[in-house]
Parts: structure tokens; C-alpha cells; sequence
């Protein structure tokens, strides 16, 4: 009989997706530039909601905003916004819809600056993910001093919703942190990736 999963207290039950997201995303360290600009959009849409509300429309953001390709988003006109309104596939709130588009447009100006956006944001951990060993949900905190400073960062360059809560998420998300409690299964395969 095969000995049960544990997993990080969050993930469980929950859904599928969630569980899916779970053992397969959170934690793993992403170059993508692609992936990086997706979990920026998804978080920022995600402030003040569930993060399930957000998985469940994720296919709906990724037909709503051309596959999260930033070229193609910094392109939006007004006109795309007001459309994107009336879309029930994602969270049609304006200023969020605006914030993925003022996104896209900054993140290509640090593309242009640093060469990728990828590594531009993993100086802010020198390179490396942070490598956390906490033993229970509540330890893990909701910012720290990287997302502190990655926050500040973006906001300077003109990035919205990137307050450090959802920076954190967001290091969290792409593996810039491996906050899997110990006791996962997960938390040693992104300890390993981070080695690679």
C-alpha cells in the first residue's frame, strides 16, 4: 500500500487544480521570462482574492491575455481593456485589467535593461533560491527583506500591484523562495532543483 503524501497544510483539500499547482509549480525555480510575466499578472489579479479563485481562471487569463506574452499586452488599447471587462474568464476589476498592461510595458523596459526579466529578478536572492526550513504553515511569513526590496524596485520602474505581500507570493510561486514546510514532500525535490 502506497504510504500517503504529505504535503504543505494549504494544499490540502482544496481541488485538484490546487493540489496539481501544488506538487508540480510552487517552489520550482523559474529562467522563464514567459512564466515570470504569467505569476507577476496572476498574483497582481490575485490581491484581496483566494488564490483557488485565481487557478480556476487561469485558462481564462491565458486566452484574455495572449498566452501572458508581454509584447502582445503592452500592445492593449483602451479599447481591448473595456472588452476584457465584460470577460467572466477572469477578475474584471479595471485596475487590475489596467495593471497587467502598465505591467507588460514595464516589464519589457527591464527585458531591454537587464537583457531578461529573469535576471533582473534573481539578483534580488543573488542568484540562488532562498532555501527556507520552516516546520509549519503559520511559520512562513508573508514578506521579507528581498520582497521588501524587489517591491520597491518594481514600483520604481512603474510596476502595479507589487506591493511586497504579492512579491512574496510571487517568490514563492517561481522558486526564488522554497517555502515548502519541511515535513512536504515537496520541500526536497526544490531544494535539489535549486542545485542544478
Amino acid at each position: 500500500m502506497a504510504k500517503p503524501v504529505t504535503r504543505c497544510k494549504w494544499a490540502e483539500g482544496v481541488s485538484l487544480d490546487y493540489i496539481e499547482y501544488h506538487d508540480t509549480e510552487w517552489g520550482v525555480p523559474a529562467h522563464d521570462d514567459r512564466v515570470q510575466f504569467e505569476f507577476l499578472l496572476l498574483e497582481g489579479a490575485q490581491a484581496g482574492l483566494s488564490w483557488s479563485t485565481i487557478l480556476n481562471k487561469r485558462e481564462g487569463y491565458r486566452k484574455a491575455f495572449a498566452d501572458f506574452d508581454p509584447v502582445k499586452v503592452a500592445r492593449f488599447t483602451d479599447k481591448r481593456v473595456e472588452k476584457l471587462l465584460l470577460n467572466p474568464g477572469i477578475v474584471r476589476n479595471r485596475l487590475k485589467v489596467n495593471s497587467a498592461v502598465t505591467n507588460a510595458k514595464a516589464f519589457l523596459a527591464v527585458q531591454k535593461e537587464f537583457g531578461s526579466f529573469s535576471k533582473y529578478i534573481w539578483e534580488f536572492v543573488s542568484g540562488k533560491p532562498i532555501q527556507n526550513r520552516f516546520k509549519k504553515d503559520a511559520d512562513i511569513p508573508a514578506t521579507s527583506a528581498e520582497s521588501d526590496a524587489l517591491s520597491k524596485d518594481l514600483k520604481k520602474r512603474g510596476f502595479k500591484f507589487v506591493g511586497s505581500t504579492i512579491i512574496y507570493a510571487h517568490m514563492q510561486a517561481t522558486g526564488l523562495v522554497n517555502d515548502h514546510v519541511v515535513g512536504c514532500f515537496r520541500h526536497k525535490p526544490c531544494q535539489q532543483l535549486a542545485k542544478n
